[in-house]
């Protein structure tokens, strides 16, 4: 076991050689093929989900935590069918963006075709495998719900991202999907105030696909991989971030408004902190080559090519962790009133 290599994969996306690939037990290779660290987004989905059922009385631990290991492995699953299906297109050959920032098993030959789909059979089985229990539980909308988180799963890569959906995509199901339908699972009711409460994070998860898709719009546009940031421009996309940001802290505004949270929330904006050290980044173009660490505090010479998502990254953790600090004081303050 290699615990320190465990910890580091869920922190970045470390850069390994063949040689020490081979030395790796199985759990740091499948975390650094998944690339593990980007799936605390879907972890905070989960806890949003959960938190939301505490306030209303309607927890389930178990039904949580099959929904949290599920939709983990969901989305690890997706990342390993993303670097499969870019391979097998051709797409991450030449040093394309993905091959620069970290290992891909194929590209850099870590892995064989036939090894990698066994990583992904296993991992999507044991997805589907929660969400079987969830269905059996909840019934023809969990099944639904399953249905639409199967298919996102399948065709992000292919042809989602190719026709200017996977934004759109991403939106969709880290919010509605993850943190509405988990809400469903757990609690066993829909509730659109819910779908409503998961759009500031969902925003902010969006926001760091638009930044990846901003970095690499060159090398998309040349591959006629039409991501949104392709059609609208380079330029339209970094304020489109922004945009994205502001609205983050707009819809909780407004949730506090409405009484669904209580002022505690605006908790989030302290997160501003990241925001205005990241903002002078997306009002210039992406440089052309690596820039000195700066006031953004994001770590280029670890990162690079990662820039406009990397900046991205570190306000959506930001402001997730403190979204997820501000529902759970929320909660605390509701159970001491009532």
């Amino acid at each position: 076991m290699n615990v320190a290599m465990w910890r580091k994969a869920l922190r970045v996306i470390p850069r390994v050689d063949k040689e020490e690939w081979d030395q790796l037990d199985i759990i740091s290779k499948w975390l650094i093929s998944t690339r593990a660290a980007v799936l605390i987004m879907t972890f905070i989905s989960a806890a949003i989900a959960g938190i939301l059922a505490i306030q209303q009385g309607k927890f389930h631990l178990g039904y949580w935590l099959l929904l949290t290991l599920g939709l983990i492995l969901a989305h690890a699953t997706n990342n390993l069918f993303n670097d499969y299906t870019d391979f097998v297109k051709g797409v991450d050959q030449d040093n394309y963006y993905r091959a620069q920032y970290g290992p891909q098993p194929l590209v850099h030959g870590l892995m064989t075709k036939r090894g990698l789909l066994t990583y992904a059979a296993v991992t999507g089985l044991l997805a589907l495998a929660c969400g079987a229990v969830l269905v059996a539980a909840r019934g023809s909308l969990a099944l639904m719900l399953l249905g639409a988180g199967a298919f996102f799963v399948l065709f992000y890569t292919w042809p989602l991202k190719y026709i200017a959906l996977g934004e759109v995509a991403v939106l969709i199901v880290w919010g509605p999907l993850m943190i509405g339908g988990g809400y469903y699972v757990i609690a066993g009711q829909w509730d659109w105030n819910v779908v409503i409460a998961s759009l500031p994070y969902a925003l902010g998860v969006t926001g760091v696909i638009f930044g990846k898709h901003i970095d690499k719009y060159e090398m998309d546009k040349a591959r006629k991989i039409h991501t949104l940031p392709v059609l609208l421009g380079e330029k339209a996309s970094r304020y489109t971030v922004l945009g994205m940001w502001v609205l983050q802290y707009l819809s909780v505004v407004y949730l506090i408004a409405i009484g669904f949270f209580t002022p505690l929330m605006l908790l989030v904006f302290l997160a501003l902190k990241v925001f205005w050290q990241v903002l002078p980044m997306f009002r210039q173009p992406r440089p052309a080559e690596k820039p000195a660490r700066n006031s953004s505090s994001v770590d280029f010479p670890d990162v690079w090519p990662n820039y406009f998502v990397a900046a991205a990254f570190q306000h959506n953790r930001r402001f997730g962790l403190l979204f997820l600090l501000g529902l759970i004081l929320d909660t605390v303050l509701r159970a001491v009133i009532l």
